[in-house]
């Protein structure tokens, strides 16, 4: 953990986040008031975290935090504590962290903690689901060759071929292939 983006209005807020990062670990340390100057800095390499403290002088904050996160940076955005509970709501599918103003230096080092360690976890998860869905997949695809070679009499290399050629001849993919070749035969 080394590279943190600070999205701040208010310099005093920004160099208090920037001091409690710099005491966790964290030696690039950018501070910036506006979400186009933090897109930028993205754009190079993405932080290892970015916080923001919104509302910012270009825009809320909200797009940048979306924005950050497909960007795998883990995310902790500050707010009134009269939003928190919305803006939480709306962005936990992209597993940012929603925490209320005024915050504790001690809270912000939780959160900073916890949302520091989330991306390898969620990563995890990504990786486990794309598997899961191969797996799937392959089971579809070898069903669909093994009523292939039931019902039309085809080998395991003829069924394989006529996949293939189906997926290329359709311009879809062999899963989709595949369904239709069961819808077909059932």
């Amino acid at each position: 953990m080394n590279k943190a983006i600070i999205v701040s209005h208010a310099d005093n807020t920004a160099a208090a986040i920037q001091q409690i990062l710099h005491d966790m670990g964290y030696d690039r340390i950018h501070t910036t008031p506006v979400g186009s100057e933090a897109r930028r800095l993205m754009l190079h390499t993405p932080p290892d975290i970015l916080i923001i403290n919104t509302p910012l002088n270009d825009e809320f904050g909200t797009e940048l935090a979306e924005f950050a996160a497909e960007r795998s940076a883990a995310v902790i955005l500050l707010c009134g504590r009269d939003i928190a509970d919305d803006l939480a709501d709306r962005l936990s599918p992209y597993n940012i962290l929603v925490l209320s103003k005024p915050i504790t230096a001690n809270a912000l080092k939780e959160g900073i903690l916890l949302i520091g360690s989330e991306p390898a976890l969620f990563a995890d998860i990504r990786e486990s689901e794309e598997v899961l869905r191969r797996i799937d997949d392959i089971r579809l695809i070898n069903r669909a060759k093994s009523m292939l070679m039931k019902y039309l009499g085809f080998t395991e290399p003829q069924a394989h071929r006529h996949l293939e050629k189906k997926a290329m001849n359709c311009r879809c993919t062999r899963h989709d292939a595949a369904k239709k070749i069961i819808s077909d035969l059932t």
